[in-house]
């Protein structure tokens, strides 16, 4: 089981600065618990996700040495690509790609067609620098747009990416509007026809049904997670449709109920989780 910490997630739409050396403070103590990956940062316009900015500092003064947890930074563009690909702590770029046409001008200011060509060159970038590229698909269970979108949809982009030589796949419910039924389908789906592909499940939730959707996820074969703590977060480019995250403590409860040993060390974990209450008040 791999649970992905997403402080980025959490921080990058408010709109109040966090201090770097808040950041840093916060993002060592996530890598104290024992994460599969923290998703820290981002190398995006400074003008588009200003709370980004300080990125390669926070990331200069993480405390690396012993922690298993390996960083992920989003990029949106080739030129993010490169930049974050000289970093040699970093691990995976991670890359937003939506099924809804709306969603990726609004996110990335480029079309699914542009999209997929900067894919080309971004994965050519991770191979030539030792990088894994996750790729998200984002409003991968709906759109609020009236865009076009379907679960066979859905499958033809994961057929686009697998010729690309992705692998690491999540499917990001960017507005909450998943429910288990086209969960199960997707990973249900998915997981026996991609094999060389791992899915993640990046879901965004209300308090009322973060369990059916970890569950019927978890159900259908996935094993890749992202949340942040208390819930933090959310996409600011779907602005009106804000959800929040998949709250990290709701996952791991879920899954240690079910009988599953994360091994995360738990007093870091909580020391993480009364932290996180200054870095978002």
């Amino acid at each position: 089981m791999k649970i992905i910490e997403c402080p980025r997630d959490a921080m990058q739409g408010m709109k109040a600065f966090v201090p770097t050396e808040q950041k840093i403070a916060y993002i060592n103590q996530l890598l104290k618990v024992g994460f599969d990956t923290i998703d820290f940062g981002s190398f995006v316009s400074p003008k588009a996700i200003p709370q980004m900015s300080d990125t390669a500092e926070v990331l200069a003064n993480l405390e690396l040495e012993e922690t298993t947890s390996k960083l992920l930074a989003i990029i949106a563009n080739v030129r993010g690509a490169e930049e974050a690909a000289q970093h040699q702590q970093i691990a995976y770029l991670g890359f937003p790609l939506s099924v809804s046409e709306t969603f990726q001008q609004r996110n990335t200011n480029k079309s699914i067609a542009e999209a997929m060509q900067q894919l080309v060159q971004i994965q050519d970038i991770c191979h030539k620098h030792g990088k894994t590229l996750v790729t998200y698909i984002s409003m991968g269970f709906g759109n609020p747009y009236n865009d076009p979108w379907d679960a066979e949809t859905v499958i033809r982009f994961v057929e686009d990416l697998q010729q690309l030589q992705v692998k690491i796949i999540s499917l990001s419910d960017t507005i909450g509007v998943s429910d288990p039924a086209s969960i199960t389908y997707l990973f249900q789906h998915l997981i026996p026809a991609f094999q060389d592909i791992e899915f993640g499940a990046h879901l965004h939730t209300n308090p009322n049904t973060w369990q059916e959707k970890v569950e019927a996820a978890y159900t259908a074969g996935c094993r890749r997670f992202d949340g942040a703590l208390r819930g933090y977060g959310g996409c600011p480019m779907a602005k009106d449709e804000l959800v929040g995250n998949m709250p990290t403590e709701n996952l791991i409860a879920y899954f240690e109920n079910i009988g599953l040993n994360l091994n995360l060390n738990k007093a870091a974990f909580a020391s993480a989780m009364a932290q996180s209450g200054a870095v978002f008040s």
